[in-house]
């Protein structure tokens, strides 16, 4: 059960970070698509935060467990 839960985890932050790449790299190559997001440097920034986020909570996940 306890590998099933840190799995579950690490699966979930997986997701999220792929989820976080891909969105900066569909804003880095079609940022003139994006018109809700007039500010591209701001709206990358808050992804790369995001992907930050999630990196780090499996990073923690390794180390402590």
């Amino acid at each position: 059960m306890r590998e099933q839960m840190l799995n579950a985890v690490r699966a979930y932050c997986t997701g999220h970070i792929e989820k976080h790449k891909m969105n900066v790299e569909n804003l880095i190559t079609n940022s003139v698509g994006v018109a809700d997001h007039p500010d591209h440097v701001e709206t990358v920034s808050k992804e790369v935060e995001s992907l930050a986020k999630y990196d780090e909570m499996l990073q923690m996940v390794d180390k402590y467990f």
